[in-house]
């Protein structure tokens, strides 16, 4: 679980050296990472496609289940520390400090002193609809399995909102900053939207 507010740390740093080189590119291009674009989507979709398809392929849970949390955890992996970086300039970890504390960073690409972006709509829109979709569809898988008595495909789709949904918190952390509360933002948003009303 994430510590108090008072330990996170956020910092605008550069994450790769090539950031001057991303920027220098064609603006034509809409996807300027296609393989970090496929295989953000690739390991979460596989993962829900193999759930949905599984009893009607093998018999075998285990088999099932081990393949699901292998690509669960390949996505896990890789949009946390590639596509993140790649597609839309975010980046969250947790480090401990000499002391044994625990802090979590949380950062964000910086913009170029020119003002473009260093990366594009399209990519964005790709990387922002699959992290936050995919969840979603693991919290239905995870209602369904209750609801049908499914219990040992419950712990599979835990799994799967865990795993999704950690990246998701994450990122939407990097997005927001680290700095501001969840919940008063979200309080906020609310009550300006009940004053509107």
């Amino acid at each position: 679980s994430p510590p108090q507010d008072g330990s996170d740390d956020i910092e605008d740093v550069s994450l790769f050296d090539a950031d001057d080189d991303a920027s220098r590119r064609s603006k034509k291009s809409k996807i300027r990472h296609p393989v970090a674009s496929f295989f953000h989507l690739f390991f979460r979709v596989s993962a829900i496609v193999v759930y949905l398809l599984c009893e009607l392929l093998t018999s075998s849970f285990i088999a099932c289940m081990v393949t699901i949390i292998l690509l669960l955890s390949c996505d896990f992996w890789a949009v946390k520390n590639v596509t993140g970086r790649l597609m839309v300039g975010l980046r969250w970890w947790n480090q401990v400090d000499d002391d044994g504390r625990s802090h979590w960073v949380f950062e964000a690409r910086k913009v170029p002193a020119q003002g473009g972006k260093t990366s594009s709509e399209a990519e964005s829109r790709i990387f922002w609809l699959g992290l936050i979709t995919c969840p979603m569809i693991w919290v239905i898988f995870a209602f369904s399995a209750l609801f049908s008595f499914k219990v040992k495909w419950l712990a599979v789709v835990v799994m799967g909102v865990v795993l999704q949904g950690a990246n998701l918190y994450g990122y939407i952390r990097c997005k927001v900053g680290s700095r501001k509360n969840l919940t008063s933002m979200a309080t906020s948003y609310l009550g300006k939207q009940f004053l509107r009303q």
